[in-house]
């Protein structure tokens, strides 16, 4: 008689992973099994508290019933033509993307770094048919600290060096300047920009806020110099700072937007570039292209992503909530917590590193049942579905103090 399979614990399937997949992650020793809303369940039925959210991609929480819903009924109509076919689904999920952003026109595509990738070829070829910069000479101003992906390109701008090591040569055509430095950034831009690609909030980097003014500064510092303001609102926007999009708090819009995660609503990954119709016109068959951008799949559950956000409801509740946040962060200064940023329901926070690493307070809030994650040193980030409610909220904060005090 053969045995009954034995059920397989988050170690066995820890251990099982460690010979067949790249050790390009060190992911928290937790198997997740199922999910739902703010909660995910692990193999042997724990549960615990996501205050990760999928590094913004399920800022409507894990399987959003509407969300689950438009994408059952698309798979049982049409998944994928590729754009060598028009489908049904597109120019809606296009058209409402464009409103919802005040913009006019949308390149879709899958990941966040595609959408970079895309933004970047993009203002090259704008800078090339528009502003008549020479052939091969344009150039691109980022801002230190970034992140914006770990492609070969994007990487090549990158400061941090866990990512650029080992990866070279590196691509051309890209000038750095400190984060918030509006003077670094004016003697950096000259008659060879193409864009400025910044994070409207620097969110690898550790959450980092600029000063008021500073998006509204290069807003005015692009469109006087006669260049692109690309804003990257992969992580920040779609309702995570309070605001559809970070850059709203300054009143700003920007002439090229980059989305993705949140965009996919936590089912498929989705990404867009939403530009001026100046700027994506540029572009002509057989010059870009993504065999799944665009697919019917994808826009629908993006057509109800964007069908969530018109209400207005997350954007609130990430306001709203983003308070309570910030109060029971600020209730912890001086018991551990050394410096934090909030906007929104999105945090850094510093730990005193006597007290222990970024890595070492996740694992202890781990096991109290709350999933984070650290970035620098000791700097953890809080980013919790938007669908959270204040009473979670202030029991990922009390177990916070827990660990800290232990």
């Amino acid at each position: 008689m053969t045995a009954p399979a034995r059920t397989r614990t988050s170690a066995d399937l820890i251990r099982a992973e460690e010979p067949v997949l790249a050790h390009n992650y060190h992911p928290l020793p937790v198997v997740v099994a199922r999910a739902e809303g703010t909660w995910v369940e692990d193999v042997e039925g724990r549960r615990y508290l996501d205050m990760l959210a999928g590094y913004s991609a399920l800022n409507f929480g894990h399987r959003h019933p509407a969300l689950i819903e438009a994408a059952h009924r698309q798979l049982d109509q049409l998944t994928l033509t590729s754009r060598a076919f028009h489908n049904d689904r597109l120019a809606e999920f296009a058209e409402r993307l464009a409103e919802l952003t005040g913009l006019d026109m949308v390149l879709p595509m899958n990941t966040g770094a595609e959408a970079v990738e895309s933004g970047i070829k993009v203002a090259r070829k704008w800078a090339y048919d528009v502003k008549g910069v020479p052939a091969d000479r344009a150039t691109i101003v980022v801002a230190a600290e970034n992140f914006h992906g770990r492609t070969t390109t994007i990487v090549s701008f990158s400061t941090d060096e866990t990512a650029r090591s080992g990866f070279g040569p590196f691509t051309p055509g890209f000038k750095s300047v400190p984060y918030d430095d509006l003077a670094a950034l004016e003697e950096a831009v000259d008659e060879t920009t193409a864009a400025v690609l910044i994070e409207p909030v620097q969110g690898e980097a550790g959450v980092i806020i600029p000063k008021d003014g500073y998006l509204a500064g290069v807003r005015e510092l692009t469109r006087r110099k006669g260049c692109l303001f690309i804003a990257d609102e992969i992580q920040s926007g779609l309702g995570r700072t309070g605001r559809t999009l970070a850059v709203e708090h300054e009143d700003v819009v920007p002439d090229v937007l980059l989305l993705g995660k949140a965009l996919g609503g936590g089912i498929v990954p989705v990404s867009a570039v939403v530009a001026r119709r100046d700027v994506l016109g540029v572009l002509h068959p057989g010059e870009h292209g993504s065999t799944f951008g665009g697919n019917p799949l994808a826009a629908a559950v993006g057509t109800a992503v964007v069908e969530l956000l018109e209400t207005g409801e997350f954007q609130r509740r990430a306001a709203e909530l983003g308070t309570v946040l910030r109060d029971g962060l600020a209730a912890l200064a001086g018991q551990g917590v050394v410096g934090f940023r909030a906007r929104g329901l999105w945090a850094g926070v510093d730990i005193d590193p006597a007290i222990g690493s970024g890595r070492e307070i996740s694992e202890r809030l781990m096991r109290e049942g709350i999933l984070v994650k650290d970035t620098h040193g000791s700097t953890i980030r809080l980013a919790p579905p938007l669908t959270i409610t204040a009473e979670e909220l202030r029991s990922a904060l009390a177990a916070l103090e827990k660990v800290l005090g232990s």
